[in-house]
């Protein structure tokens, strides 16, 4: 089927034609400024299955941390 012969099923209240700058990806740098996604490995992700379960070891692992410069500052 060619693009030409789709049906059009965009409902007859959207006006294509009253939108203006219609740019593809134009938010996408600010939604990339604003997000803060990382995968983990299988193996890391069994452990900690979610996001809150990931931020309480990591800052479990920043106050051990700390504690530790200041011990080896003594």
């Amino acid at each position: 089927m060619k693009k030409d012969e789709l049906e059009d099923d965009l409902r007859p209240e959207y006006d294509l034609s009253t939108l203006k700058n219609q740019v593809r990806g134009k938010y996408v740098k600010r939604y990339r400024e604003g997000t803060n996604i990382i995968v983990l490995d299988p193996e890391v992700s069994r452990v900690f299955p979610d996001s809150d379960s990931v931020n309480s070891a990591l800052k479990l692992l920043i106050d051990l941390a700390k504690k530790e410069v200041r011990n080896s500052s003594r």
